[in-house]
């Protein structure tokens, strides 16, 4: 399982790549797998806004119904169309194509909450 060292990842699952205002969001290598074949994906219009820590989404897989939670708040920037037609991208690319949403962030503070790879993982196996 990969936890690529320049995101950054939350207790939920959700990395997190920062590049300037715009945090570019998605599920980690270990939420894909443990949702087993992703099948449908809801995710938020562009434009709209997001709450740090509040559902902005939502992905279903053969297994389970999981709520996707953001990291940031701020406004949606731009919304990943191509995954909503071909959810299964996110089984097989989650840290590239498969990214949802792309948010202008509002507080750069919100950043300090987030983990490093080194601690994500570490969390993961404590969650285990």
């Amino acid at each position: 399982m990969e936890f690529p060292k320049d995101l950054k990842y939350t207790k939920e699952h959700e990395w997190v790549k920062v590049e300037g205002s715009i945090a570019t969001v998605g599920i980690t290598d270990y939420a894909q797998d443990s949702l087993g074949d992703v099948v449908y994906v809801e995710l938020p219009q562009e434009g709209g806004s997001v709450t740090k820590n509040e559902p902005f989404g939502v992905v279903e897989s053969v297994k389970a119904v999981s709520d996707l939670y953001s990291p940031l708040s701020g406004s949606v920037h731009e919304v990943n169309d191509s995954i909503i037609d071909s959810p299964e991208v996110i089984n097989e690319d989650p840290y590239g194509d498969a990214w949802m949403i792309k948010i202008e962030i509002n507080s750069p503070d919100d950043l300090e909450d987030l983990l490093n790879s080194e601690e994500y993982a570490k969390f993961i196996e404590e969650e285990k």
